[in-house]
């Protein structure tokens, strides 16, 4: 690989010190007096529209003021082409369009409104109301907009289906999960919404008969007959259902719900799964303050954003992925004020390890002990796997890096453990073992600017194994010198999380494992094709970055399992997917910080072609960007789009990563993100970044520009100022 030297000399790296000064000021600026950051988590008019007809759905007082900053949301919204996109500046969706509509004749906005007309003519002009999604259609019919027939039937009784059953609740995904289970007592009860304005918008079906929607893109013909067959057939034979054991089904679904009811951060910590269990308490006759009820419904209060001209309502939240992220760009500063505010963020995040519950990941990992984090402030049964590999990273550098500042052991001997592959206890794959660890001198020479010290955990091959011990391993004792904490134990239990999760195919899912069933995505009730979990490259580059940055090598045959499923995930124009960023740009930046961790450069064929194709794809203007129709089923390569913060961060890291520093490409993109910070030290960016649900749900990500940036930039002064061009972490 050769390439011509970049041009920044030392006067412009002087200049870049004080656009990464002023950016870790405005971060600052938004951390918590707890330590923690979490920004806002936008997605499209669905969540807030959702949110108005809940309460009309409930009959709860009105809100008049909250109400009309929602509707100014929306109006602002509105896509030129009448309706509401999934993200900004896209396509016209028919069901965030008809939910929008709906809210916004709900809150008083007249028919005849110029505004309201063009909505609906684009509505009426995309086939009317009646080809919205499976859950617009729900709420239609709870609304006595549309008839339950329309509505794929689901039986309640599936709760009580064995385990081995094709159609599981366990083989879908945990949104799945908990967004479905209590639908299944909404579908059963159909309850009608109260209503009390008596709102209807009936001006938006097209025909009298009702049609059926079009077969989604992605499902088969042949599983499309059969599944809609089966539909036929549960809808003929529900009202025979006997009625003990739908009132046995309704019971499982409550003690479901409730046991993952999750307090006040909600069932799933999501607002579909919140929004269904107040709805199931409300339906199920529970008063507004049954314990249950109430804080159901306080959780979603929380999801609230309101500004002085504006309202709308969260998806979720991302505390701990906001934090994580920006502890790990504050590291890469290198400034006392800036790794100090590291630590608070560090601190704030330790304790939200979960080291008890057995979630419901633990159906196909029984033998693994609990460790992970969740995205949110709490989700105990639903940890993943891509905070947790950050955070790890983060607490790993911290402790690396400042030395007595972060407390514990340096370097990637602390852990004292070596992961390798055992056979499963149910001759499945994904059983782990932990053993010894390489030596200090094995580590040193792998960490040459780092301390190191000797591992002060008993292994495995020291002692036999106890029962309160996962496989051999036994938390590390963090080291008594050093006013700071200790991160040894949350960093050992969040490895042997995540190795424990690692799916059959050598990759990782964001909270399952081998959660892989994929003809599900097939049923009729499954039209938005994410009712799984699959491994993906972006978060299976995030585990092994994570291995790697803890001394693990291609030796390890779970990392060696890892990077095989990478290579055979990489694209023929040498690009990788990311499921949870937009789109490939995040996967490719993902997937190189991963094989540069592991110690493969641009001498590496797949390391080459990813560089080259990031260097390819770059913008005149010397940025990246990738718009969400990526993710199209036809996608048949990268299609040009204006250039982000976010994406000319992740690009430049993921070049960084593959020893691109000096590239050309490099200095242009750092000149671009220059050349865009305000004076307060930000990027603007209203681009949707964030993935949802590829082609049905995305999100912008509002910490994205604030945090992304500033660790482009630190990375390439460090760099550039170091005899060494390897990037000595794994993000």
């Amino acid at each position: 690989m050769s390439s011509a030297p970049a041009t920044t000399d030392r006067n412009d790296l002087d200049q870049i010190e004080g656009d990464i000064s002023r950016a870790v000021q405005a971060l600052i600026r938004r951390q918590r007096h707890d330590g923690h950051w979490v920004f806002e988590l936008e997605a499209d008019a669905t969540i807030p529209s959702e949110y108005v007809l809940l309460r009309q759905y409930l009959g709860e007082p009105d809100a008049p003021e909250l109400e009309r900053k929602i509707g100014v949301y929306l109006r602002r919204i509105q896509g030129e082409h009448g309706g509401w996109p999934l993200f900004h500046g896209g396509a016209f969706d028919i069901s965030a369009s008809v939910k929008a509509y709906f809210c916004l004749k709900m809150i008083g906005d007249s028919p005849g409104a110029p505004h309201m007309a063009r909505a609906r003519s684009a509505i009426l002009a995309h086939g009317g109301a009646e080809r919205a999604n499976v859950f617009t259609r729900i709420l239609l019919a709870q609304f006595g907009q549309l008839s339950w027939a329309h509505v794929p039937t689901m039986p309640v009784e599936i709760i009580l289906l064995p385990r081995w059953f094709p159609i599981h609740l366990s083989r879908m995904s945990y949104w799945a999960r908990t967004v479905i289970v209590p639908l299944l007592v909404l579908a059963a009860l159909r309850k009608h919404a109260r209503n009390p304005r008596g709102v209807d918008i009936q001006e938006l079906f097209a025909t009298t008969g009702r049609s059926e929607p079009r077969l989604a893109a992605h499902v088969h013909r042949g599983w499309a007959l059969f599944f809609n067959g089966l539909d036929c057939v549960l809808k003929a034979v529900e009202p025979l259902w006997p009625k003990k054991m739908r009132q046995r089904a309704v019971e499982r679904c409550v003690r479901f719900v409730t046991e993952r009811l999750n307090g006040e951060d909600g069932l799933g910590a999501i607002y579909p799964a919140m929004a269904n269990s107040v709805m199931m308490f409300d339906a199920l006759g529970y008063a507004s303050d049954h314990p249950s009820y109430a804080t159901a419904r306080r959780s979603i209060e929380k999801l609230l954003v309101v500004h002085d001209g504006e309202a709308y309502c969260q998806p979720c939240v991302s505390p701990v992925w906001d934090t994580a992220l920006a502890a790990q760009a504050m590291l890469e500063v290198q400034q006392d004020e800036a790794e100090a505010a590291a630590l608070r963020g560090l601190d704030w995040l330790r304790p939200l390890q979960e080291l008890e519950a057995r979630g419901d990941w633990s159906e196909r990992r029984p033998q693994v002990r609990p460790g992970g984090w969740a995205f949110q402030y709490r989700n105990a049964h639903y940890p993943d796997l891509d905070d947790t590999a950050v955070v790890v990273m983060a607490m790993d550098r911290a402790r690396r890096q400042l030395g007595d500042m972060g407390a514990g052991e340096t370097g990637a001997g602390a852990l004292g453990v070596r992961i390798t592959k055992q056979p499963h206890p149910e001759e499945r794959p994904g059983g782990l073992h932990l053993e010894g660890s390489a030596t200090e001198q094995g580590l040193r020479q792998r960490f040459s600017n780092d301390v190191v010290c000797s591992p002060s955990v008993e292994t495995a091959a020291a002692r036999p194994p106890q029962d309160e011990d996962f496989l051999g391993l036994r938390p590390s004792t963090p080291m008594a010198a050093g006013p700071g904490p200790g991160y040894d134990q949350a960093i050992a239990r969040g490895v042997e999380w995540i190795a424990g999760l690692q799916s059959g195919n050598g990759g990782w899912a964001a909270f399952d494992a081998d959660n892989v069933d994929h003809y599900l995505n097939n049923i009729p009730f499954a039209d938005h094709g994410a009712l799984l979990d699959p491994p993906t490259a972006d978060v299976s580059a995030r585990c092994i970055s994570m291995l790697a940055q803890l001394g693990e090598t291609t030796e390890n045959p779970v990392v060696r399992a890892g990077l095989d499923y990478l290579e055979r995930e990489q694209m023929p124009d040498g690009s990788w997917f990311g499921r949870w960023g937009v789109n490939y740009i995040y996967g490719t930046w993902s997937a190189l910080c991963a094989l540069g961790a592991i110690g493969l450069d641009g001498t590496t064929p797949s390391v080459r072609k990813a560089a080259d194709w990031l260097i390819a794809i770059q913008n005149g203007d010397g940025g990246w960007g990738e718009d969400c129709t990526s993710y199209k089923l036809d996608y048949r390569g990268y299609e040009p789009a204006p250039s982000t913060a976010s994406q000319t961060a992740w690009a430049l890291l993921g070049l960084m990563a593959a020893g691109e520093v000096d590239h050309p490409a490099v200095a242009r993109g750092i000149t671009w993100l220059r050349q865009h910070q305000d004076t307060a030290g930000l990027w603007r960016q209203d681009a949707y970044t964030g993935g949802g649900f590829p082609r049905v749900f995305y999100l912008r990500y509002h910490g994205y520009p604030a945090y992304f940036p500033l660790w482009a930039l630190a990375r390439y002064r460090n760099l550039r100022r170091a005899n060494s061009r390897r990037v000595a972490y794994g993000m």
